[in-house]
C-alpha cells in the first residue's frame, strides 16, 4: 500500500502546482499567444487598400518575401532588396555576437580572477549601461562616431587624419553600435561560467607542459562553453531584430530586418508583408533557441 500512498501523494502535488501556476500560464497565454496568433492570421490575408488586411485567405505575402512579380510582364524573380536585408542582419548579428565575444571572454576573465571584495564593483561598472535608455546609449555612440564627434576630434588633432572618417550612417556604426549596446549581455554568462571554474584544472595542464594556448583550447574553453553558448544566444536574437540602433546609426539606407518590418507596417502599408517576415524572423529565433537547447542538453549527462 506504500508505494499507492506515495504516488497518490505526488500526483496531488503536482495536481497542486498545475493549479497554482493556471493563473500565470493563462495570462502568458493570452498575452504572448493571442498577438502572435493574430499575427500569424494576417501573414495568409491580403492587405488592403490604404492599410489594414482583406480577409481573403492568401499565401501571397509568403511568396513575396523572397520572390517579386515584374510590373510589365508579370515574371516572377528573387527579391533581391529583400534578402539583402536577410544577409545584412544575418552578417551583422554575427558579426556582433563574434566581436562581443572577443571583447567579453577577457573582460569576464580579468572579473572573474579579482579578488572576492573587489568583483561586486566591476560587475556593477559592467551593468551600468542598463539603467540607461537604449536610444541615449545609441545617441551617446553617434556622439563619438560622427563625423564631429570625439573620435574624428582627437584623430584630426593626433595628425593621423586629414579629414573625418566617414562612419555614421554605414554598417560599420550599426555594427559598433550594436557590439557596445549589448557586450554587457555576453560578459555576464561568461563570468558565471567563469567564476566556477576550477583554475587547478588550468594549473595541472601547465603542469603537463601545455602551452597557454592549449589550455585556453582543452581545458578552459569546453569547461566554459555553456556560458559562452548563452551569451551568443542573448546577444545574436535581439541584435537580430534590432531595430533602434541601425535606424539611428544606419540611417534609412542600412536597413535591417526590424526597421524592414516597421516599414511594411508603417508607409508600405503592406499588413501581411510585414507579419509574414515577423513570423520569419520569430522562427529564426526559434531555431536558435532549439540549437542552444540541444547543445546545452549535451552538457548534461542525462539530458
Amino acid at each position: 500500500m506504500r508505494p499507492t500512498t506515495e504516488a497518490t501523494i505526488e500526483a496531488g502535488r503536482v495536481r497542486r502546482n498545475w493549479l497554482l501556476a493556471a493563473p500565470a500560464l493563462a495570462l502568458l497565454l493570452v498575452g504572448a499567444s493571442g498577438p502572435l496568433l493574430i499575427v500569424l492570421v494576417y501573414s495568409f490575408l491580403e492587405p488592403g487598400e490604404y492599410s489594414g488586411v482583406i480577409w481573403n485567405f492568401t499565401p501571397q505575402a509568403w511568396f513575396e518575401i523572397f520572390l517579386k512579380r515584374d510590373i510589365f510582364d508579370g515574371t516572377l524573380g528573387v527579391a533581391d532588396a529583400h534578402l539583402t536585408i536577410f544577409w545584412r542582419s544575418a552578417r551583422l548579428s554575427l558579426l556582433t555576437t563574434l566581436i562581443t565575444i572577443l571583447l567579453g571572454f577577457p573582460t569576464a576573465w580579468f572579473i572573474a580572477t579579482r579578488p572576492q571584495s573587489q568583483r561586486a564593483l566591476w560587475l556593477f561598472l559592467i551593468t551600468i549601461p542598463f539603467w540607461t535608455n537604449l536610444l541615449i546609449r545609441t545617441f551617446a555612440i553617434m556622439e563619438v562616431i560622427r563625423n564631429q564627434g570625439v573620435l574624428n576630434t582627437l584623430l584630426l588633432r593626433a595628425g593621423l587624419i586629414t579629414e573625418p572618417i566617414q562612419i555614421l550612417y554605414t554598417d560599420t556604426a550599426v555594427l559598433i553600435g550594436m557590439t557596445y549596446v549589448y557586450l554587457p549581455l555576453m560578459v555576464l554568462p561568461l563570468y558565471a561560467a567563469i567564476d566556477r571554474f576550477d583554475f587547478r584544472l588550468a594549473e595541472a595542464g601547465y603542469d603537463l607542459y601545455a602551452s597557454r594556448l592549449q589550455v585556453l583550447r582543452r581545458v578552459v574553453l569546453p569547461l566554459v562553453r555553456p556560458g559562452l553558448i548563452a551569451g551568443s544566444i542573448l546577444v545574436f536574437v535581439p541584435s537580430l531584430g534590432a531595430y533602434v540602433t541601425p535606424r539611428v546609426l544606419g540611417g534609412g539606407k542600412n536597413m535591417m530586418i526590424g526597421n524592414f518590418i516597421e516599414l511594411q507596417f508603417g508607409q508600405g502599408r503592406n499588413w501581411p508583408l510585414g507579419a509574414a517576415l515577423s513570423m520569419l524572423l520569430l522562427l529564426i529565433v526559434m531555431a536558435a533557441l532549439l540549437l542552444y537547447v540541444r547543445v546545452s542538453s549535451r552538457e548534461k549527462p542525462h539530458g
